[in-house]
């Protein structure tokens, strides 16, 4: 990864990045099968920012490579291809990055009592010299997420799904990062604690000049948390702006459906378009606009060419041949 230089430049630019899996079967069962290797493509040719300080929601259903690219960003998965810049931070060296997982439960370790889990960081990264001062730096990470210096002497078990989430976030500041990929770290919550740790992200994120690549397929969470959204569907970034216009007028028949996935209490029996069949498997996309099998006003065009990425007077990124029309 490379160092942004540029003045005012995005906490991290992603530049046509791509990513694919070989998924065939092993080779003597291709041989006797006459099989061909095959190869699942979960990011194609992806290009966004993440404003520094702000937050870019990836939203999309299951298996459109959310979490693939949460994973290359962080260094998980190294890409096939395309470039990823983080900005320089306040020492001249790259943003350093954490990332906050999904499953509380299971990113924490069952056997480690909390507090040597939030110390970890601590003593690999040198962070903290003495015992005094790690013990200390972990009472005060603790209190930051809400909760108090009794726990630390906790096992994860012991402490509902809210609370081992704020562990994971405890861990994921005691880096002292100053970006964070958040991988649909509320999903697995009930909704009233959905809010609660949002609510806390968002206070963390003032308090520290935090910057978030957040991951989820609920676009009112994206809404609350966002400065910008990017969609995505089968590996591919549809469409891309600024939340509030996304919200008011999306142009893409993809982000349309996605949207019409909200409650709306004012309106609980308004018409909805519902799309036609399931998602597409990514072994086998379908040709064109990936999209077009289940678009309401797909053309001949759609079948045959992959629209390009474009963007329009209004600043959004739409990849769709009929974006005015939708």
């Amino acid at each position: 990864m490379n160092v942004i230089t540029a003045q005012k430049a995005p906490a991290l630019r992603v530049e046509r990045l791509a990513k694919t899996f070989d998924v065939s079967a092993p080779w003597l069962n291709r041989v006797v099968e006459r099989k061909p290797r095959q190869f699942l493509h979960a990011v194609n040719d992806i290009s966004f920012d993440v404003p520094m300080s702000g937050c870019l929601s990836l939203v999309g259903e299951s298996g459109c490579g959310k979490s693939t690219v949460a994973r290359l960003v962080t260094g998980l998965y190294k890409p096939n291809s395309g470039e990823m810049r983080f900005a320089p931070g306040q020492d001249g060296n790259p943003l350093s990055a954490q990332m906050i997982f999904q499953d509380p439960y299971a990113s924490l370790n069952p056997r480690w009592r909390v507090k040597n889990i939030i110390a970890e960081p601590l003593r690999e990264l040198k962070l903290r010299k003495t015992a005094a001062e790690i013990t200390e730096r972990v009472v005060e990470l603790l209190k930051t997420v809400g909760l108090s210096a009794s726990d630390g002497e906790k096992f994860p078990h012991e402490f509902s799904g809210g609370q081992r989430q704020r562990i994971s976030i405890a861990r994921a500041l005691a880096s002292e990062p100053q970006f964070l990929v958040c991988d649909e770290p509320t999903s697995a919550l009930d909704v009233s604690v959905q809010a609660q740790v949002l609510n806390l992200m968002r206070r963390l994120q003032d308090e520290f000049g935090l910057t978030y690549l957040f991951i989820s397929h609920d676009m009112s969470v994206v809404r609350h948390m966002s400065d910008r959204i990017a969609v995505m569907y089968l590996g591919r970034i549809v469409e891309e702006g600024e939340t509030e216009a996304l919200f008011a007028r999306p142009r893409h028949p993809y982000t349309q459906l996605l949207l019409q996935t909200i409650p709306n209490i004012e309106h609980p029996h308004r018409d909805r378009v519902v799309a036609a069949g399931e998602v597409p498997s990514p072994l086998n996309p379908p040709s064109g606009c990936p999209f077009h099998p289940r678009c309401p006003i797909a053309t001949a065009r759609c079948s045959a060419e992959i629209p390009e990425v474009r963007t329009l007077s209004t600043g959004t990124r739409v990849a769709c041949h009929l974006a005015e029309e939708a």
